[in-house]
């Protein structure tokens, strides 16, 4: 079995025919299929396994199976939250949708399909859940391909959701009323210095704050206003929201780290805002020169690590954890997670709790934080700012130190630049 599959890995021989590169391209996609039930049948397994040891251990029973979605989240490479959400799908399709494992064995269903399927269902009883299961992804008696194969991504969804207003109705308003209390607003980095704002709102009230976007950009354009709709509709959310339209200018704090100097206009090394990420020094230093500004110190040592900051605080803690969090450049140093610091921790305990100090502490998400906690788990700060994590498998994952702020290396003599293109030159060759 290894040999095959080694040899479907190897990828097609050069100059296959159209047809056979698309059944090589086929039977891959039912790898994967294969491949993501396996990982379902393996992570259920581990929480199992790791129930049992913890039962052994006399942990309490609430707490059984802490740490096992961050085990899982580590060997996926993918987020804790991730990680949470690949295990509780596993649980659903072993215990209650095994047609649809059955799919993804056989290697005709994706699991996204199948988190459609769960997430759609997921207000249902176990019995109305199977009858979805069954009517979707049950082979016909005559041998009848299931009803999902053909389907798209939103026919699905849109299947899913019609078979369970019809089982049970009641349960999707009830559903739908309860999701108000997730309303949320994100944001994530987009290309070229550029995020997404993004907001989770019932529906009447998401198309209410569209329609009136929607309208300050009609009566806009109206008045001979040369920006796009797009334009004036991203304007008037940023003036209403900050309360630029009214000339109020409210206190936000946007922390932007950069060296001494790119700052003076001596060097363009990136600068970093925490939240976002690297950005141009001359953006930067561009966005500086409109606000009220306030400069504060970070201290490096030789090899460029961040190891203090000047503080105006009488807490040391307080000062400590803002300096851990701009250290850590704002996001979870677990692997994989691109979560926000939400919490500073110890990285190794000891007897009193660990030492408080920069050397021994890292800036984590809740999630993060709390798996550490689970049995079993252990970490290590390494000398040159990194972090090793021993998960109660025996499994080890490095963190690299933060991102360096050192000094620009010194530009390249003119028989370096020559050096360089020769080899740039022999690789393409290559």
């Amino acid at each position: 079995m290894y040999e095959t599959l080694d040899r479907l890995l190897d990828g097609p021989p050069p100059g296959a025919p159209e047809r056979e590169l698309v059944d090589w391209i086929s039977r891959l996609e039912a790898v994967k299929c294969r491949a993501e039930a396996v990982q379902a049948e393996a992570s259920v397994r581990l929480e199992e396994a790791a129930r049992a040891r913890q039962t052994k251990a006399g942990v309490p029973a609430r707490k059984l199976g802490e740490g096992v979605a961050s085990q899982v989240a580590l060997a996926r490479r993918v987020s804790p939250a991730r990680g949470a959400k690949l295990l509780g799908l596993a649980k659903i399709l072993l215990t209650e949708m095994p047609h649809t494992l059955a799919l993804m064995k056989a290697g005709l269903f994706s699991q996204w399909q199948a988190t459609i399927l769960a997430r759609e269902t997921a207000c249902l009883s176990l019995d109305d859940r199977r009858v979805i299961d069954h009517e979707l992804c049950a082979t016909g008696s005559n041998g009848k391909p299931a009803k999902a194969m053909s389907m798209g991504l939103r026919q699905l969804e849109n299947a899913a959701k019609k078979l369970a207003i019809t089982l049970d109705q009641a349960s999707v308003v009830a559903r739908a009323a309860n999701a108000e209390k997730d309303r949320r607003v994100s944001v994530r980095p987009a290309p070229d210095t550029m995020t997404w704002l993004g907001a989770l709102l019932p529906v009447k009230d998401g198309v209410a704050v569209f329609a009136a976007l929607d309208q300050a950009a009609n009566a806009a354009r109206a008045a001979g206003d040369e920006r796009s709709r797009g334009q004036v509709m991203a304007d008037t959310l940023v003036d209403r929201v900050t309360g630029r339209e009214t000339g109020a200018k409210p206190r936000i704090e946007v922390k932007i780290v950069m060296t001494a100097d790119s700052l003076a206009n001596t060097s363009d090394q990136p600068a970093l805002v925490e939240g976002y990420g690297p950005v141009p020094a001359s953006w930067a230093r561009e966005a500086l020169a409109d606000a009220e500004v306030f400069v504060r110190r970070l201290f490096t040592d030789p090899a460029g690590q961040l190891v203090a900051m000047e503080s105006r605080s009488r807490k040391a803690p307080d000062g400590l954890a803002e300096f851990i969090t701009t250290r850590d450049s704002g996001i979870c140093r677990t692997n994989g997670c691109d979560a926000p610091i939400r919490n500073i921790d110890h990285i190794e305990r000891h007897a009193d709790g660990g030492e408080t100090s920069a050397q021994n502490l890292q800036g984590l998400c809740e999630r993060c934080n709390q798996a550490k906690e689970a049995l079993g788990w252990q970490a290590r700060p390494g000398p040159d700012g990194s972090i090793t994590t021993i998960t109660p498998t025996g499994h080890v994952y490095t963190s690299p130190p933060p991102d360096t702020w050192g000094q620009d290396p010194p530009p390249l003599s003119r028989a370096e630049f020559t050096l360089r293109d020769v080899l740039l030159d022999q690789t393409l060759a290559a």
